[in-house]
């Protein structure tokens, strides 16, 4: 990495994966839809997080350490549940099995780390599919996690609540995005209060999954930014009630994304050989250089972009998807610099756990 870069981002934090959270603020209580782990033992008072998305399945299990937490183990698979749905409107059969056995892993670490208060909770796939519902309860029957199908705006409120910690100072709003596999969350905040205020918010049926299904592809120059644009388009008409009701301000805009994408992408701006927490999680990159990634790779075949680090195969044909809905939301809130979170819906999950505990 050369040292303009090194210049041009600074980190807010450092968390690594086995290091305490902060907890700035007070969370919520935990909200119905949380579970008995089936075997506890007394000395120990671990709690878990698992985010089930139309891409990932994550598990975190943390406890409890001054006025945050921290972890005590963590899981990630790329299990695209939602691969499909976008043209069928069911889960495949083969995306279910994929999860089934990420969420056996998943199962077998809350035995083992003896989970005192859990919550499981589904998003987007499972509130789209038509039969979500039916997988759902085999979830249940076949590993014992209830997963709770949670609502866009919840979805958006955990969000935030597990990474605001990481927002620039400031007393104008700020916005907070999620890009997730099935839909993107946009959550616009008040940090003046306590506990950060959501002022206004808005979910897109686009993530990385849903949209290229629907609109990527392409073969050659021409063909990548046909499908690129489809992309922008798709994303801004989705957009456009949300940037409607922005407030019209000058000074500088406060800006937070928390998704695979944007620690993606803030890979590729380190120029890391591999994926690093420590390095990516609290990082302030320069819009601009988000931009100028995001036109890069959305001209790279898949090919070229699979032989990228941090990206890989697994990555290589959604990132371009994760780009066209980055580079909308810099449209709509033009921020000179963005915030990078590795933290979320877990983090979120679990401050509410262990509020509604102590």
């Amino acid at each position: 990495m050369t040292e303009e870069k090194k210049k041009e981002s600074r980190h807010v934090a450092h968390h690594h994966a086995d290091l305490p959270y902060r907890r700035d603020r007070r969370a919520r209580p935990a909200s119905e839809g949380s579970q008995k782990a089936p075997f506890r033992q007394h000395f120990a008072r671990h709690y878990a997080a698992l985010d089930l998305g139309t891409n990932n399945c994550r598990l975190l299990i943390a406890r409890p350490q001054g006025d945050g937490f921290a972890v005590v183990d963590a899981f990630s698979r790329i299990v695209r549940l939602g691969e499909g749905l976008a043209t069928s409107g069911k889960l495949s059969d083969a995306a279910v099995e994929r999860t089934i056995g990420a969420l056996r892993i998943c199962a077998d670490k809350l035995k083992r780390r003896n989970v005192t208060l859990a919550r499981s909770v589904a998003t987007e796939a499972c509130r789209r599919a038509s039969n979500g519902a039916a997988f759902i309860e085999r979830a249940y029957q076949e590993t014992g996690i209830h997963l709770d199908v949670i609502s866009a705006e919840e979805e958006a409120r955990l969000a935030v609540l597990g990474c605001h910690v990481l927002l620039e100072p400031g007393n104008a709003p700020a916005l907070v995005f999620d890009i997730g596999g099935g839909s993107t969350e946009l959550v616009l905040i008040d940090t003046s209060t306590t506990v950060p205020t959501v002022i206004d918010w808005h979910s897109a049926p686009w993530g990385v999954v849903s949209l290229t299904e629907s609109a990527g592809g392409g073969e050659g120059p021409a063909g990548l930014a046909s499908a690129y644009e489809r992309m922008r388009i798709l994303v801004r008409e989705s957009f456009a009630p949300f940037a409607a009701r922005l407030p019209k301000f000058d000074g500088p805009r406060r800006l937070l994304g928390t998704s695979g994408t944007v620690t993606t992408l803030a890979s590729v701006h380190l120029e890391l050989d591999r994926y690093d927490r420590a390095q990516v999680d609290g990082l302030i990159a320069p819009a601009a250089s988000m931009r100028a990634i995001s036109q890069r790779l959305a001209h790279l075949s898949i090919a070229d972009r699979a032989k990228l680090p941090c990206i890989g195969r697994e990555r290589a044909d959604l990132v371009v998807a994760g780009c066209a809905i980055l580079e909308t939301i810099l449209d709509l809130w033009p921020a000179e610099r963005l915030g990078v979170a590795d933290r979320g819906i877990r983090e979120g999950i679990l401050r509410r756990l262990m509020a509604s505990a102590a």
